[in-house]
């Protein structure tokens, strides 16, 4: 396997060469590098002692994770030998000292403890129970089969970080896979963004109801081609019952562009889509936290897309879904104003509106579907 270094963050690691990252023997995404700048940043602000990158290939999040954040004990972990090879010679490469080696594990004493790990990622869960202060899963394609694992590998207060890369079934282009995996039905179109990253959050606090816990969603987004979303913990029946109340189903009119939502854990008319989470997808005054250490100049590898990703959301209104001003002006017939001329004519008439993130041509707004037309036909 030939090997070429590469640097991100304040990380060094070997990469093996290879025509494409998906022929390679180990996987290493660098357009991911900002997905990992994101949760850097999170624990960066909530200081989580003991931490698991449960599907590390080269080991680059976690190195990441020991390197630039408060964390005083982090396990890497795959299930490829040539992966945990190379994350061995990577951990060495960025902290002097000697691995200890114990049957599938090889762990370094330090400063920092870490722990690189040879293991199914759902026995290693299983075998640590209640364990991790917070744990990330970043798989090729759907969380899924660890979610279950994961949630009862976290300590009851804990932090989980998810990432879903299967686009397709999340933006309904693959409805038959959506149901099976989420249990949920997708909304294929302009809202399938939103629409997906609320199925993800909503299959998740289903998935912690059966343990009796709530979940409180500190941050959950869509960017490039996944889904991301990082959730605390809450113990009781009491907070599992709590969030299950913030369920409920989208209803969307193709030819008009209007949408509405319903709160309940069933339907109560045909061609509902979901269920989807309907409540906050972002505690704000983490996000503020996460903001300001952006604007502070902390080392990221994409400063630049770290404070742009990060003032969208710092400014988003956080309510569900959103108008996609090219979408309706087209169903409307007419030529479509700048986005910073609709929100100012929607705060003019009371009504709170910002761009979103989901949605390069989005605005998200309190205001009526009517009147949101009727903004736009004014103009």
């Amino acid at each position: 396997m030939e090997l070429f270094e590469v640097t991100e963050g304040k990380a060094k690691i070997l990469v093996p060469k290879a025509e494409s990252i998906y022929d390679s023997p180990v996987f290493y995404n660098p357009r991911m590098a900002l997905n990992r700048d994101v949760v850097v940043l999170l624990l960066k602000v909530l200081k989580p002692k003991i931490v698991l990158d449960a599907l590390s290939a080269t080991g680059i999040r976690g190195i990441r994770f020991a390197l630039e954040t408060p964390a005083e004990e982090v396990w890497l972990n795959d299930i490829s030998l040539e992966a945990y090879e190379l994350m061995k010679r990577n951990v060495l490469l960025n902290f002097p000292g000697e691995l200890k080696e114990e049957s599938n594990r090889a762990i370094l004493e330090g400063e920092k403890r870490i722990v690189v790990n040879h293991d199914d990622a759902n026995r290693l869960m299983a075998e640590k129970h209640r364990y991790f202060h917070f744990i990330d899963l970043d798989p090729f394609g759907s969380p899924m089969e660890f979610l279950d694992t994961a949630l009862r590998s976290v300590k009851r207060k804990g932090i989980l970080g998810v990432t879903a890369t299967d686009g397709a079934p999340l933006c309904g282009a693959h409805p038959k896979a959506c149901l099976r995996k989420y249990l949920a039905v997708p909304l294929r179109g302009e809202l399938c963004h939103e629409v997906g990253t609320r199925i993800l959050v909503g299959i998740i606090a289903r998935y912690a109801a059966k343990y009796d816990l709530g979940i409180e969603v500190l941050l959950a987004y869509y960017k490039d081609h996944y889904f991301r979303a990082f959730v605390r913990l809450r113990d009781g029946a009491r907070k599992g019952d709590e969030s299950l109340e913030n369920l409920g189903y989208v209803y969307f009119d193709e030819r008009t562009g209007k949408f509405e939502i319903e709160r309940g854990f069933l339907p109560t008319r045909p061609n509902a889509y979901g269920p989807v989470w309907l409540g906050p997808l972002k505690n704000e005054d983490i996000v503020n936290e996460m903001f300001e250490l952006v604007k502070k100049g902390v080392e990221l590898a994409r400063p630049r897309e770290a404070l742009k990703l990060m003032h969208m959301l710092h400014e988003e209104l956080d309510i569900p879904l959103f108008y996609d001003t090219h979408a309706i002006g087209k169903r409307i017939k007419v030529e479509t104003k700048k986005l910073g001329e609709i929100i100012k004519a929607l705060w003019k008439r009371g009504y709170r509106a910002t761009r979103t993130h989901f949605s390069p041509t989005g605005i998200k707004t309190d205001a009526p579907y009517e009147v949101f037309v009727e903004v736009m036909k004014r103009l």
